[in-house]
């Protein structure tokens, strides 16, 4: 579990994030959700050390993230998967090369036993056969699949998603979406997702919380957030011509 206790985080004299308190359960997909500018990426980045919170705590399972020193976090850091918006891939390292390189930076495998994880990532995301090619190479949605198996080449407890399914057309957004929920799953992580996408939100969201303003303004799951009236919920939900025309229905 990862929890956020009276978290506040601002930057000169604008109140980004204003004294949340949620928390994200191991095993489920943990969905935020929010307009550009609610302060939902600065609550990500405080989750994972990128940003310091100027009031408040981080927990990982208990352990009081935000008093650690820089070898105390270290620790934590290598127990955490991060998938970046764009993937962040480095063009100049092959896919295998990518994948293997949290795995150089943080242990001291064999180069046969980091091959031999990095086989096993890139056979869970149906990348078996792409070990040498290059970033340059590859799709969209292969780019996201290869920045899915680095996040978790380290074998992480925790998994963090930034706007995974960004730039996708609708199926290869599924098809992250069942990878993410699979890898949640299956290896019981705590998984939290920072998404735009409602179809993500209506399919994978074991609990959505909503950010408005910098607040945490809602929680609930995939099954309650279309059905609550919240109004500012819903505008955000509804946003779209497609949304609106589902309501009135």
């Amino acid at each position: 579990m990862i929890e956020a206790r009276n978290i506040s985080k601002s930057f000169g004299d604008k109140d980004v994030l204003k004294n949340i308190s949620v928390s994200f359960a191991k095993g489920k997909c943990n969905l935020v959700i929010g307009q550009s500018g609610s302060g939902k990426t600065v609550l990500i980045k405080c989750l994972v050390g990128l940003f310091e919170v100027d009031q408040g705590s981080v927990l990982f399972d208990g352990r009081n993230f935000s008093e650690m020193d820089f070898k105390e976090r270290k620790g934590i850091r290598k127990e955490i998967g991060m998938l970046f918006q764009g993937g962040a891939l480095f063009d100049s390292l092959t896919v295998e090369q990518n994948v293997m390189f949290p795995l150089t930076m943080y242990t001291n495998q064999s180069m046969e036993e980091k091959r031999e994880r990095v086989n096993f990532c890139l056979n869970w995301v149906n990348l078996e056969n792409a070990n040498k090619l290059y970033p340059a190479e590859l799709s969209g949605g292969m780019v996201k699949r290869v920045a899915i198996a680095r996040a978790i080449s380290m074998n992480p407890d925790y998994l963090f998603c930034d706007e995974p399914n960004s730039g996708l057309d609708p199926h290869t957004s599924g098809v992250i979406d069942d990878l993410i929920q699979r890898l949640t799953y299956e290896f019981q992580m705590t998984t939290v997702v920072n998404t735009h996408d409602m179809n993500s939100v209506v399919k994978i969201g074991d609990t959505v919380s909503f950010i408005y303003n910098g607040n945490l303004w809602w929680e609930g799951d995939k099954d309650q957030i279309l059905d609550t009236d919240n109004k500012e919920l819903n505008e955000f939900v509804f946003d779209t011509e497609l949304t609106k025309r589902l309501k009135e229905k």
